[in-house]
């Protein structure tokens, strides 16, 4: 894994993300794609991490939760958040899986 930076300073906070990523995709498989996020946090991640699923692409990372709050202002501390993030339109949206 790498240790790349995103700047989350340069992305917009957003509600219709997730609803635009279900309607592509359909809810099935946009859930799935939360459930591997989650997974991945599971697995490589830690308190101080949050998984990141690209919606454009389905890839998944794990950022910093201090970062993502320092830039944006969102508090991504607590389980189960998962960091919507779309690179072409520059916007990020924080969801909690129940």
């Amino acid at each position: 894994m790498s240790d790349a930076q995103l700047d989350f300073a340069a992305l917009t906070p957003v509600n219709h993300l997730w609803p635009a990523f279900v309607e592509r995709l359909g809810t099935d498989k946009a859930q799935r794609a939360v459930r591997q996020a989650l997974d991945l946090q599971g697995m490589r991640g830690h308190d101080g991490t949050l998984p990141v699923l690209f919606v454009e692409t389905g890839g998944l990372a794990l950022a910093s939760t201090d970062l993502v709050r320092e830039q944006t202002g969102l508090n991504a501390h607590g389980d189960r958040m998962v960091l919507l993030l779309s690179t072409l339109d520059q916007v990020i949206q924080l969801l909690q899986q129940a």
